[in-house]
């Protein structure tokens, strides 16, 4: 199971239409936040599109150039790419170029996104809000697979005969399909055979296992190799040496983001008992490296997932310094042991 950090890069609004400061700042400590993660073993680092001003990240494919230049290995994902008001083409070559920049590490994870505002930024009407995402997968996906690209769409102009490029360094980039819980998105995945990534951001993880099961069928159903599917496993993270500091830690900054989404889609502000249940019992990743360990491998049970993305929030009650040293546990204490309980489990199966 690959093991890979995300984030939608929290900033601070500057309010300011130049010197923005504190957009710069958080743009250098994602950069070396990557870095880090690189250095520490991690498999992927995933940056989340969205045009917000409580979110540096709008054009991921860029950042993740810079970070492909003093990294090694790493893979470096979107997480996601808002395709629906995208433009394929150019969201293909934008990947394209990361991956001949980063010698074949980029990769592609489209989704919905969890937010809108980028619909009527770039000009889209919402009614057409299903319609233009299975249109614009359906060209991205052409356009991976074919150099020269014949393709007739409706809220996209058609393309006739034409080469898309550059082409990748790899044969192919990984396109993943980011889901959130909508049964028809998992058999949309399962069908196209694509690799899924799942965000649980609340409730019981088990109530999940069901939805997982669709895309395994809708996969079966249509001929593909269910033993071949890839599944990402997506949840809020943070890490520190003892549990109860983690904890104290992370539920200021972690409150401060689920209010202020919260209230703007009409939510109860959070409760302290609430926050905990979520670390005992539900998805929230937020407890000592043993703690961990342990739910990683208690997601892997339910979902037989190969990824488990941990989604890093930052804010103004948690230091850079202690996101630095969350990635370094995860690298150093976390994942070893993951990766050596799943090879264990991996030669008694055989």
């Amino acid at each position: 199971m690959e093991l890979g950090i995300s984030s939608f890069g929290d900033v601070r609004p500057d309010g300011v239409a130049g010197k923005a400061v504190n957009a710069h700042q958080r743009m250098q400590e994602l950069l070396e936040e990557i870095k880090l993660a690189d250095e520490v073993g991690l498999d992927v680092f995933a940056l989340g599109e969205h045009h917000r001003p409580d979110f540096v990240i709008s054009a991921p494919e860029v950042i993740l150039a810079a970070a492909a230049s003093i990294t090694k290995t790493i893979k470096l994902s979107s997480a996601v790419t808002v395709l629906s008001s995208a433009d394929p083409v150019r969201t293909f070559q934008n990947f394209a170029t990361l991956d001949l920049i980063s010698n074949g590490r980029a990769e592609i994870m489209a989704g919905r996104g969890s937010f809108i505002e980028s619909f009527p930024l770039f000009g889209y009407d919402l009614r057409d809000y299903d319609e233009l995402f299975t249109e614009k997968l359906d060209l991205l996906v052409t356009i991976n697979q074919h150099e020269v690209v014949d393709w007739v769409g409706k809220h996209r102009a058609s393309i006739q005969h034409l080469g898309v490029y550059p082409r990748p360094y790899q044969e192919s980039i990984p396109i993943w399909l980011a889901v959130g819980g909508t049964p028809a998105s998992a058999v949309r995945a399962g069908t196209m055979d694509l690799p899924m990534t799942v965000a649980i951001l609340g409730g019981p993880p088990d109530r999940f296992v069901s939805f997982v099961n669709l895309y395994r069928q809708a996969a079966q159903r249509a001929g593909h190799d269910v033993s071949k599917l890839q599944l990402a496993i997506n949840s809020h993270f943070y890490m520190s040496d003892e549990s109860q500091q983690a904890s104290d830690e992370f539920f200021p900054t972690y409150a401060l983001l689920m209010n202020r989404v919260g209230k703007e889609r009409g939510w109860s502000p959070i409760t302290r008992d609430q926050f905990e249940y979520g670390r005992e019992y539900g998805p929230l990743m937020v407890g000592s490296p043993q703690q961990l360990i342990d739910k990683i491998l208690y997601f892997h049970e339910l979902f037989g997932n190969t990824r488990y993305l941990a989604q890093m929030i930052s804010g103004p009650d948690l230091s850079h310094t202690k996101m630095l040293h969350a990635i370094e546990l995860f690298g150093t204490k976390v994942a070893p042991e993951v990766r050596k309980a799943l090879a264990q489990k991996t030669t008694i199966d055989r």
